[in-house]
């Protein structure tokens, strides 16, 4: 098939290659003429594991392109993808000003039928103003389709190419047999397809992820009443989830979630809400949850050190919202480290992928180290926001010969207490006992 997708972010970028690697033609839009000129050159910008090998090698077999000329990219196609961006609006509601204005641009490039798919998240009853403002720029037939993405940063290749699920939102049973064969190559072993109204499509990808939002912020709640009566969290989650009707998949207590979907979708389901005269009162909560959340784990790192907050030195793993990305978007590392710099705290901080990103939201107040060890000299504390791999097997004794002092503020408890205590370590994390050396 020959495929036009309108936006080189996160997901365009990921559904572009990954179709041409499945032997459609497929050009990627983008208005950022730097952007487009970069990824010419095999240069990704962003960090996806595996992404760059899927570019390069469709991009040598000339299946996928790069270009700004949308009116040329909607002629010489069948399918057009809308993964343009939808950032919140100052009440929280997604912004469809590029939506809608790529909409007419559409309308107005077409030549014979189209069939014009939505990736972005777009609130519910986006399908109708999205057809009718490219129904007022063309006479041409076409055909809408709600299809969400579901994909999780740092596996967005995997989940594209071995979906748990695909959501099509459309009436017309002609298009729907189109999206299928789009997707037949991810799809072999077994039918995983949805079909439903678009408004149903289009509610489906904000239920979904307000329900995950929900369980991370559940745990986090229960983790800091373990703090205040002495239980543990983790024995807590073990049991919770050995129910099959619970499961453990995100009830992961930390720091609180971030990213370029959770916050958004969430604050965006509380806007429908609003705007309907129907709020979503949980979905509220689970927003207050994690904004207090982050703040939670900030403040135990200030309390302990106190008056000494002017003259204290913090080594800070893990700038990114999640291992495997570099989006620091709503990273509870960056919210923290600005509370620590806000009392005089001098931070110096390592992430395997994510210390451009950071530095560009943070500047030149954070040192960044390219070893992880390297931030510990003279520290007075090592705080752990993310849970890269190599954070949860590090050399203990390293640690704590560059410490001034063996003192760990673990925000993803990746450590065993008990084990750390007989390192010699003081050892505070989220909804456990605190433990000193034994």
């Amino acid at each position: 098939m020959k495929i036009a997708v309108v936006g080189t972010g996160y997901v365009g970028l990921v559904a572009g290659a990954c179709f041409a690697d499945s032997g459609n033609r497929v050009i990627c839009v983008d208005i950022d003429e730097d952007k487009i000129r970069r990824l010419k050159r095999g240069d990704v910008p962003i960090f996806e594991p595996g992404l760059k090998e899927i570019v390069e090698r469709n991009a040598k077999a000339a299946r996928l392109t790069f270009t700004t000329d949308l009116a040329d990219a909607v002629g010489k196609s069948r399918i057009i993808i809308l993964a343009v961006g939808t950032p919140p609006a100052e009440d929280g509601s997604p912004d469809l000003t590029a939506i809608l204005n790529v909409s007419s641009q559409i309308g107005r490039a077409m030549d014979d039928y189209r069939v014009v798919v939505m990736k972005s998240t777009v609130p519910v009853g986006t399908h109708a103003r999205v057809a009718e403002a490219i129904r007022a720029e063309t006479d041409h037939p076409f055909d809408y389709v709600s299809n969400p993405e579901f994909l999780k940063e740092g596996a967005a290749v995997e989940d594209f190419t071995r979906p748990d699920r695909v959501v099509i939102g459309a009436t017309n049973p002609a298009v729907v047999e189109i999206m299928r064969e789009l997707y037949a190559s991810f799809l072999r072993r077994d039918e995983r397809i949805y079909v439903m109204d678009p408004a149903s499509a289009e509610m489906t990808k904000y239920a979904a992820n307000a329900m995950l939002a929900t369980r991370i912020s559940f745990m986090n709640e229960i983790a800091n009443l373990c703090d205040q009566f002495g239980a543990d969290v983790e024995a807590v989650r073990r049991g919770m989830g050995s129910d099959s009707r619970i499961g453990t998949a995100f009830l992961f207590p930390g720091v609180g979630y971030g990213g370029s979907c959770f916050p958004k979708d969430v604050s965006a389901l509380v806007s429908m809400g609003e705007k309907a005269g129907c709020p979503v009162r949980i979905a509220e909560a689970v927003q207050a949850v994690n904004q207090r959340q982050r703040r939670v784990f900030a403040e135990r790192v200030i309390s302990h050190f106190g008056d000494r907050c002017g003259k204290t030195k913090l080594a800070v793993w893990g700038l990114a919202f999640k291992s495997w990305t570099d989006d620091v978007r709503e990273a509870p590392a960056i919210a923290a480290i600005r509370m620590f710099l806000e009392k005089g705290m001098t931070v110096m901080a390592h992430d395997p992928e994510a210390m451009r990103t950071a530095a560009a939201e943070l500047g030149d107040r954070v040192s960044m180290c390219d070893d992880s060890y390297d931030t510990l000299d003279g520290a007075d504390g090592l705080v752990i926001f993310t849970d890269w791999p190599k954070f949860r097997t590090p050399d203990f004794d390293t640690i704590g010969e560059r410490l001034s002092s063996k003192l760990i503020f673990d925000g993803r408890n990746l450590y065993d207490p008990k084990a750390m205590a007989r390192k010699g370590f003081t050892y505070i994390c989220i909804g456990r006992p605190p433990t000193s050396p034994s």
